[in-house]
């Protein structure tokens, strides 16, 4: 609900370098600085961070952004709460919102409940911690399981007693609402006077659920001893969604960026046990299947994600819910793979038997999500039958179609294709015509010479994916013309008259948004693109400019020559344009000819220009 234009104004005070430098070391470069990546472990800086365009950009990773982004990125914040961060820091204040008085009211009083909710949490959290140091048995059994008393308090582990009232203890008012509310205390009866509180968690170690922020949110309890359930959760409340929270990820963020990648397990006690045993990058699912919110959230501190299942039944249907649930996100620069564990074995117990060096060479060896999709599709499949392979691609398609557009969606295509005995054409005619393609690849005849200079590769398996993974660098000499000038504004005032006339003459898009971007210059003066691409979102030409815009807008082998050569190149196609025109006038008109020769000669000039500049 923050207005665009504050955003805009935001962006345009903030010095991204400022703000990154509070968590990274960077370094002069050039006319750049270089750190290490905080979002991968690297040896070598391959972060950049340009003042001038005031973004970052990960060359190892791929993932970059404004520094609003960085915020959200490297300290878990949601967008409103990096803007304010942001805001603060400069002096500015967030305007209010559009919303009614009303609307804001509710929102404040969620928010005011949130927070009262998470105090409660806390307070519980504490009480459970001092529990377990009285608890012999309690202790006993984290003990019998490994554990120290080191990673016990980093994951802020305790004990809820045998009883039914223990909270009151703790809290003087054991019928306020909020302990219901938080989950902490069940309440039975119809009438107020009837109602039984006691507690939800008893005779259970107790693990704190934290946000990504690190605020208690919720708890989960497990038996020591035989009983049922094993594992119970905190029920949802305002500040607690299963589908949307991961175990550990607070604990785990930072190993999850040395170590280059999350790995998601069943249990509480896996991921602590795995943290106990060398493998503090661990989380898990809070007792349900994973969600596409969870690999989103995810992506957000890594762009490797690394399902862990158990080899039987019940982990393959979980392994199929993940792939589902992976599907939509797995750009061309990102790694989702599936790890099955033999029958026998979890996490915990496999390294313990043989080793961190055994466990991380079984990591590596994980089924990568393309395998995963093609063994999904050909489950209870007889390819050696034309049922069979039809079977195949019905199970295939809605699979195939959920993925983003890409390579690996194209090299998928074409995978599939010649497992059904089809040609990738061919099965992408079928798909197209039944709804699931868009279109077929595109033939090499259909490739257009692209003016746009080497871009470097994102090499690893962003999102948080980079914006525009997966899409192809700029193949017309409009777009690529287009995207220069978005990344240097500056360039604009460097071009002459004749300039400005040929491209804002282009056809539409690039015409009028050339038109868009003279207006904005005028008024506002040279732009950085974190900033002109705030500015774009509320155009009818957001979309189209992301389609242009190459995975790392940090190239700085772009130089004012590149898009002299574009113009020019433009120039020369609307002269030969205008020499046909005149051919066809040649018969009535004595003049064209003269006047072909003359655009002749200056094409000649051009292509010269343009020769030595190359």
């Amino acid at each position: 609900m923050i207005p665009p234009s504050f955003v805009q104004e935001l962006l345009s005070r903030v010095d991204i370098v400022e703000v990154v430098g509070r968590y990274v070391q960077l370094k002069k470069a050039g006319i750049n600085h270089k750190g290490l990546c905080p979002f991968h472990g690297e040896k070598t800086p391959s972060f950049i961070v340009s003042p001038t365009r005031q973004t970052y950009h990960c060359f190892g990773c791929g993932v970059h952004g404004n520094a609003i982004g960085f915020l959200m990125e490297n300290s878990g914040m949601g967008f409103i709460d990096a803007v304010r961060d942001l805001a603060q820091q400069v002096g500015l204040t967030v305007p209010e919102d559009d919303r009614s008085p009303q609307e804001r009211e509710r929102a404040a009083e969620l928010k005011q409940k949130q927070a009262t909710l998470t105090d409660v949490l806390a307070k519980a959290a504490e009480h459970y911690r001092k529990q377990l140091k009285g608890s012999p048995r309690a202790v006993e059994y984290l003990k019998g399981r490994g554990l120290t008393g080191e990673i016990a308090a980093a994951f802020g582990l305790g004990y809820a007693p045998d009883g039914w009232r223990g909270l009151a203890s703790v809290f003087p008012h054991y019928d306020d609402p909020l302990l219901e509310e938080s989950g902490l205390v069940i309440a039975q009866g119809d009438t107020e006077e009837e109602r039984k509180r006691y507690d939800r968690f008893r005779d259970r170690i107790m693990f704190p659920i934290r946000s990504v922020q690190g605020e208690v949110i919720g708890f989960g309890g497990r038996v020591l001893d035989k009983g049922e359930p094993k594992y119970l959760n905190s029920p949802e409340t305002p500040v607690f969604v299963k589908g949307r929270e991961l175990y550990g990820l607070h604990e785990a963020r930072a190993a999850i960026r040395q170590k280059g990648y999350v790995l998601v397990v069943e249990g509480y006690m896996d991921v602590v046990a795995l943290a106990q045993l060398g493998f503090p990058n661990a989380v898990a699912t809070l007792g349900t299947a994973c969600t596409a919110e969870h690999v989103q959230k995810l992506f957000r501190f890594t762009e490797s994600v690394v399902f862990s299942f158990d080899g039987d039944a019940a982990g393959r249907r979980a392994a199929g819910r993940a792939l589902e649930a992976s599907l939509p996100h797995a750009s061309d620069v990102r790694s989702i793979r599936f790890l099955f564990l033999p029958t026998e074995h979890d996490p915990d117990s496999y390294v313990r038997e043989h080793g961190t060096e055994a466990f991380e060479a079984y990591v590596s060896q994980a089924v990568p999500l393309s395998r995963q999709l093609v063994e999904a599709a050909r489950e209870g499949v007889d390819l050696d039958s034309a049922e069979g392979r039809a079977k195949f691609l019905a199970n295939a398609k809605p699979l195939w179609t959920a993925l983003p557009e890409g390579a690996l969606k194209l090299q998928l295509l074409g995978e599939l294709a010649q497992m059904a005995g089809l040609s990738g054409p061919d099965l992408s005619r079928l798909w197209q015509s039944a709804g699931g393609a868009r279109r077929p690849p595109p033939s090499d005849d259909d490739e257009r010479e692209s003016f746009a200079p080497p871009a470097k590769s994102s090499p690893r398996g962003s999102s948080r994916a980079p914006r525009f993974a997966g899409r192809a660098a700029p193949a017309r000499k409009e777009d690529t013309a287009l995207r220069m000038l978005l990344l240097h504004s500056e360039w604009w005032q460097q071009l002459d008259a004749d300039d400005h006339e040929l491209l804002a003459e282009l056809p539409a898009p690039h015409g009028p948004l050339c038109s868009w971007l003279e207006r904005h210059l005028h008024d506002q003066g040279e732009t950085p693109w974190a900033v002109l691409e705030q500015a774009l979102q509320d155009t009818e030409w957001a979309e189209t400019v992301t389609r242009w815009m190459p995975e790392s807008v940090l190239a700085d082998e772009i130089q004012f020559a590149d898009l002299r050569r574009v113009v020019d190149s433009l120039r020369i196609d609307a002269l030969k344009d205008a020499q046909r025109a005149l051919i066809e006038r040649a018969g009535s008109d004595p003049a064209a000819l003269a006047r072909w020769r003359e655009l002749d000669s200056r094409i000649r000039q051009l292509s010269a220009s343009q020769t030595s500049l190359t």
